[in-house]
């Protein structure tokens, strides 16, 4: 996991991992959307090989990589200690919904029960 994390650490990464998320593209693509270097880019492009974030597939005489999103399981496991809600907010929400569907009932009930009142 400090690799896949290290990999994320730096920005022009990350934003290469944005561009891979819906195609897959060249070095070349994805250097011209840079202001740096092509070998600044292709050290990138190693560094997320090397961590597993990226893949390389080679067609003919081109390298395109694509977004592996197998290594962000891990991370997001950890990182979703901090975020998840408590299983009390869960079972407060459950009771919440509970309240209020039998109160929906009640009330269906009780103008069922006068309109047949009044019917009769």
């Amino acid at each position: 996991m400090d690799e896949v994390v290290g990999a994320m650490a730096d920005p022009v990464r990350r934003d290469i991992l944005v561009m891979l998320r819906h195609e897959r593209l060249s070095a070349g693509e994805i250097a011209a959307r840079f202001p740096i270097s092509r070998p600044a880019v292709s050290r990138h492009l190693r560094v997320l090989r090397d961590s597993g974030l990226v893949r390389d597939e080679l067609v003919g005489r081109q390298r395109f990589y694509v977004l592996d999103p197998g290594k962000f399981t891990e991370v997001v496991d950890w990182l979703a200690q901090f975020t998840r809600s408590s299983g009390w907010q869960q079972r407060l929400d459950a009771l919440a919904t509970e309240v209020h569907r039998t109160r929906r009932e009640r009330v269906v009930r009780e103008a069922t029960e006068h309109a047949e009142e009044h019917t009769a």
